[in-house]
């Protein structure tokens, strides 16, 4: 029997059948993906289950393939589900329905020939190398907060960290002697980026300079510290990044992620190894890299264009 769900912090309905409590756990414990993914695929499988009460249709175990597809057609038709959404919901029932099938607590998967739509990828967001500089020179460096908002720019930009690895480093993951950073990133995976001697010695001085006066008597192993005594959120982070582009002068959409787009764009312009941005970058496969080599081909174009005499 279906049973109703919470609410979680955004605002969504979670689930409380026991099925999809399984099914995050199975993802934290086997897979080792992080917590944001863990709570995306949760998100996933409820609007399955709450749709499913709604329409008066069978529980999540005992649902057919045309249930599915009737929950497809729902998004779609009567939510506007644009196609990236629909093809993330395809993926985490089919990921969902694999699992109950591999636990044995269902014998059918009803998801088996659901098709994701078809996604045109397109280019990455990036600022150009003028509105790096620009952004990292906004900071007022005569505030301690100022002092901290510039090291972690500098820090984002030598490293290309995604905002969560940023936000969360602890002190004793920066060695400012080899001007590396060890990173704990998606699926628990561990890697060593170097961040250049100009990020090393931002952090240096906020160390020395700011870091104790916006803790004042708090104690914290966290490196980017607010005045709570704790590490900055994700989107403390993002709100402070959009104020120093206004200070900047920057009227484009900007994000922690821009500045990760930029530091990739920006090593593949110079002429850096599609293989060693991979490892950087932390990503599993080339094929996610691969985009950076469209957004230097588009850069080519334009530079030919420009200056050659038939262009």
């Amino acid at each position: 029997m279906n049973t109703t769900g919470t609410i979680d912090a955004i605002g969504a309905v979670i689930s409380s059948d026991p099925l999809v409590e399984q099914f995050t756990d199975s993802l934290w414990l086997s897979d080792g993906l992080a917590q944001n993914t863990i709570e995306s695929y949760r998100r996933d499988i409820s609007q399955l289950d709450a749709w499913l009460i709604t329409a008066k249709r069978p529980t999540l175990a005992q649902i057919s393939a045309p249930d599915l597809q009737a929950f497809l057609a729902h998004r779609i038709e009567a939510l506007k589900s644009s196609p990236r959404s629909t093809a993330r919901l395809t993926s985490a029932m089919k990921r969902f329905y694999q699992f109950l099938v591999r636990e044995r607590l269902i014998t059918q998967d009803p998801s088996t020939r659901l098709e994701s739509p078809k996604l045109t990828r397109g280019l990455p967001k990036s600022l150009s190398e003028a509105d790096v500089e620009s952004l990292l020179n906004a900071p007022d460096l005569n505030t301690a907060l100022g002092i901290r908002d510039k090291a972690m720019l500098e820090t984002l930009y030598a490293t290309g960290l995604r905002v969560t690895e940023l936000v969360t480093l602890k002190i004793a993951q920066v060695s400012l002697d080899m001007n590396v950073v060890r990173v704990i990133g998606k699926g628990n995976k561990e890697r060593l980026v170097p961040m250049g001697e100009v990020a090393a010695d931002w952090i240096k001085r906020y160390l020395a300079e700011a870091r104790a006066d916006i803790l004042r008597t708090q104690k914290t192993s966290d490196l980017f510290v607010t005045q709570r005594g704790a590490c900055m959120t994700r989107q403390m982070f993002w709100h402070t990044i959009k104020q120093q582009a206004i200070r900047a002068g920057i009227h484009k959409a900007i994000s922690p992620h821009t500045l990760r787009h930029a530091f990739a764009t920006h090593l593949i312009n110079h002429g850096a190894d599609l293989r060693v941005v991979q490892l950087l970058l932390g990503h599993a496969d080339i094929t996610t890299t691969q985009i950076y080599t469209h957004v230097a081909r588009e850069r080519l174009k334009l530079l030919h264009s420009q200056h050659h005499p038939r262009g």
